[in-house]
């Protein structure tokens, strides 16, 4: 009896050690065969566990796994226990649209709530009217006669680029030009674009050709920020990475965000003649429309968003085009004939340049800035998506590389071709690039949260290329070409060295 009763406890002891290591493969069994997305094709492993897609996305490649997978199992794809992602064009509209009738698709706090004891900014409002009211403020001053307005400070650091490339390109002796790496230029022009528009003031990294430090720590905090949403899908690893977060870093990681605070509070107490971002935050009374906390948090949102992006485009699609020579003749011949001075070159001359429209369309499709949607939450009650019924509460994604590059939608997707977006394209039944689905590619999102900054991207994309056509002669580099689809992505591409051969223009130009 006294024998039993010691044992017991050892008997329950154990049945708690089996129930404990048995539950993982119960939990396999229902993802794969009972979970309401059991049906959702998908590879097996990604399906049963969340592992699978997190240590893609810590590697950096996770685009291109999915857009593999894609590939085998069609474009309605299960990649984790609880999540589907979507490769087809009905999901801009199925997923990011408002429908009558319809709830909306909120942000997954997963990837957009904020850090504890942080303000809302214009990208982490999950809240629509939170959101809203913060949009409301911003969206005057990205306007086309934003735009017009702010064309003299945009113009200034093209020059200002084009400036410090001459200087380097004079220096060859030789005739046959200089090879530089071009990707941080496009960084620092646009950088500074955006530190004169929101802050009144320039990152002057064209002034010194070097980063700004605060620049430099950013890049390493976007792949950080992939590491912290990983960590998420697991709390307990979440709770123990925020514990083991060293002082030092805490206090690099302060110092990064008071930097904007600084910028934004010199500019908030400066008078401005020209109108800039932030004068549409401020009243006639000179009082700011938003908490300054909302303010700080969404304007190094912008300064991200706004710059990094638009240089990642130019990078991928100067990639392209001295990749494929035939087009980059072709551009070239189109600048150069149209204008015979640089002063000829403005805003509004460069914007119907057909072949310039089509060649950046094109580096938007393939080198899309940000190459994956990241997920909504389908509303309570569930909701269907490209014909398929989730569950309510169920995160849903659009895979934008893989779509951009599919053979279902683009005649030979994986090819820099602009034509395709030229307009006979659309209009002769005998073009190859007839029946492209030239809708499906939306770099600028769709819906209440599309992108407000696409009208100064796009006249900065094409002031640049034109500015630097007219200028330069550019060919690739036997043995140091980019191969832009090997590119990891951490939330937003990790662009390598772009090391071009660059020689003032010839005379036949």
């Amino acid at each position: 009896m006294v024998l039993n009763d010691c044992l017991a406890p050892i008997g329950r002891l154990g049945m708690a050690v089996v129930l404990l290591l048995a539950y993982p493969l119960f939990k396999v069994i229902y993802n794969l065969y009972f979970h309401p997305l059991a049906n959702v094709p998908g590879p097996p492993s990604w399906s049963a566990s969340r592992f699978p897609f997190v240590w893609a996305l810590l590697k950096g490649t996770i685009v291109h796994d999915i857009e593999k997978l894609h590939r085998r199992y069609g474009p309605i794809l299960r990649i984790a226990p609880d999540e589907v992602t979507f490769s087809k064009p009905e999901a801009w509209t199925d997923i990011f649209q408002i429908h009558p009738d319809h709830q909306q698709f909120l942000k997954d706090p997963i990837w957009w709530k904020r850090q504890p004891g942080q303000p809302d900014s214009l990208l982490s409002a999950i809240n629509p009217e939170s959101h809203a009211r913060i949009r409301r403020l911003l969206t005057p001053a990205f306007t086309p006669r934003a735009l017009r307005a702010q064309e003299p400070i945009v113009q200034r650091y093209v020059s200002l680029l084009i400036e410090r490339l001459h200087e380097r390109v004079s220096e060859a002796e030789d005739g046959k030009g200089v090879e530089i790496d071009i990707a941080p230029w496009f960084n620092y022009t646009t950088f500074d674009i955006f530190g004169d528009l929101g802050f009144g003031e320039s990152f002057n990294c064209l002034q010194h050709s070097r980063y700004h430090p605060w620049i430099a720590l950013l890049f390493n905090s976007v792949k950080a920020a992939s590491f912290v949403a990983a960590a998420r899908f697991y709390p307990l690893v979440e709770f123990l990475l925020m514990k083991c977060v060293p002082p030092s870093l805490k206090k690099m990681q302060m110092d990064h965000y008071q930097q904007i605070v600084d910028k934004v509070q010199r500019r908030l107490n400066w008078e401005l003649e020209r109108p800039d971002i932030m004068s549409h935050v401020i009243n006639k009374n000179g009082e700011i429309g938003l908490p300054i906390g909302e303010i700080n948090a969404t304007f190094m949102i912008l300064t991200t968003a706004g710059s990094e992006t638009t240089a990642t485009v130019l990078c991928g699609t100067l990639n392209y085009l001295v990749t494929y020579p035939d087009k980059l003749a072709i551009l070239v011949e189109e600048v150069r004939k149209t204008f015979h001075s640089g002063d000829e070159i403005t805003l509004e001359a460069v914007r119907n340049l057909p072949y310039l429209n089509a060649v950046i369309s094109e580096g938007l499709r393939l080198c899309p800035p940000v190459p994956w949607m990241l997920p909504r939450r389908v509303p309570v009650g569930g909701d269907t998506v490209c014909g398929t019924w989730l569950p309510g509460g169920t995160p849903v994604s659009l895979q934008v590389y893989s779509l951009n590059r599919d053979p279902a939608y683009f005649h030979s997707a994986s090819s820099f071709l602009p034509e395709r977006w030229l307009s006979e394209a659309s209009t002769d039944p005998n073009s190859p690039f007839f029946h492209d689905e030239r809708r499906a590619v939306q770099p600028f999102s769709v819906g209440p949260r599309a992108c407000m900054g696409q009208h100064i991207a796009w006249a900065e994309m094409r002031l640049v290329l034109t500015k630097l056509l007219w200028t330069f002669d550019f060919e690739a580099i036997e043995g140091k070409k980019l191969k832009w689809e090997e590119l990891r992505t951490f939330l937003l591409v990790e662009k390598k060295p772009l090391e071009v051969r660059m020689k003032l223009r010839s005379i036949s130009g």
